[in-house]
């Protein structure tokens, strides 16, 4: 693994960290600053878009105001640097409180993309991209020879 890869999935994870301890401070710190040509952006699973950092940021505020209990575990984990850019894909394997509250929890998965920039401070987030894998029993779709859509 490079350098600079390292560095990217050491932010990456720090940014999963700061959603799963709830922690806005630390989100702030992973997020990059807007540009006067481009902001950031951020589609969560089921979202609109959302562009900017202030508007960004307060989604993630909202998030973490309203879960209890949230953790990742990062899987198939693919990171491509292009000069100051990198683009890392991910799966996100995720365990939350479910609606009984504590004693228990609902799983699911989300595909991510976390578009990362070169900055004075480091690499920093630039775009994340959520997009829900729907659950399903996959082995008897593929012993069928068919595939629902």
């Amino acid at each position: 693994m490079s350098v600079e890869t390292a560095a990217i999935e050491t932010v990456n994870q720090e940014f999963y960290s700061a959603i799963e301890s709830a922690d806005l401070d630390k989100m702030t710190e992973v997020w990059a600053e807007d540009t006067a040509d481009d902001q950031v952006s951020c589609v969560h699973p089921g979202w609109t878009l959302l562009s900017g950092r202030s508007e960004v940021l307060r989604s993630w505020a909202l998030i973490m105001a309203n879960t209890t209990y949230i953790q990742f575990v990062l899987t198939d984990v693919n990171t491509t640097v292009l000069g100051d850019v990198a683009v890392l894909t991910c799966v996100e394997n995720i365990l939350t409180a479910g609606e009984e509250g504590e004693s228990s929890f609902a799983a699911g998965k989300v595909v991510a993309s976390n578009v990362y920039i070169r900055t004075g401070q480091g690499w920093r987030l630039w775009m994340h991209h959520g997009s829900p894998v729907l659950q399903g029993d996959d082995d008897d779709d593929e012993e069928d020879g068919e595939l629902e859509h």
